[in-house]
C-alpha cells in the first residue's frame, strides 16, 4: 500500500500533501492521547475534539478532488478545524487532561498545520489567478511533497 510518502505520485492525490499527512497524525495523537485521561462524562468532550481533529483530514481530502476554488473553501473548513482543537487543547488543559507538554505539542502542531495550509492556499490562489479557470482540478506539484 502507498502511503504518499514516495517519490511516486499515489491515485488520490491528497496523498501527495504533506499536509495530510500531517493532519492525519494529528488525528491519531489526538485519539490516543484523550483516550487516555478521560472518564465516561468527558466522553462527549473526546468525541468533539475527535470530530474536528478527523474534520482537518476530511475537508483536505474532499477539496483535494474539487476544483481550486472550491479546494481553497475547504482548505478554509480544514483551518476552522484547526481552531476548533485549539479550542478543545485550552479546554482539556484547563480541566487537566492535557499535561502542559501535551498542550504545547498540539498547539505547535496546529501552529505547523495552519502555516502549512495557508502556503497552500495561497498557491492556488496564485495558479488561480494566473489560469483564471475554475474547472481545472488540483492537481499537486512539488510545491509541497510528501513527508
Amino acid at each position: 500500500m502507498d502511503n504518499g510518502n514516495d517519490k511516486n505520485t499515489t491515485f488520490f492525490r491528497f496523498e501527495d500533501l504533506r499536509i495530510y499527512h500531517k493532519a492525519l497524525n494529528y488525528t491519531k495523537w489526538v485519539h490516543e492521547t484523550t483516550r487516555q485521561y478521560t472518564s465516561d462524562q468527558d466522553q462527549g468532550l473526546t468525541d468533539r475534539f475527535d470530530t474536528s481533529s478527523q474534520n482537518i483530514v476530511l475537508n483536505i481530502a474532499e477539496g483535494s478532488a474539487r476544483n481550486k476554488s472550491q479546494f481553497i473553501y475547504y482548505l478554509k473548513m480544514a483551518k476552522s478545524a484547526v481552531r476548533e482543537c485549539l479550542v478543545f487543547t485550552s479546554i482539556f488543559h484547563n480541566l487537566e487532561l492535557l499535561t502542559d507538554a501535551e498542550e504545547d505539542l498540539s498547539r505547535n502542531q496546529l501552529m505547523e498545520m495552519t502555516k502549512m495550509i495557508g502556503a497552500l492556499i495561497s498557491s492556488l490562489q496564485r495558479s488561480n489567478n494566473k489560469r483564471d479557470d475554475d474547472n481545472d482540478s488540483y492537481e499537486p506539484n512539488n510545491e509541497m511533497p510528501a513527508d
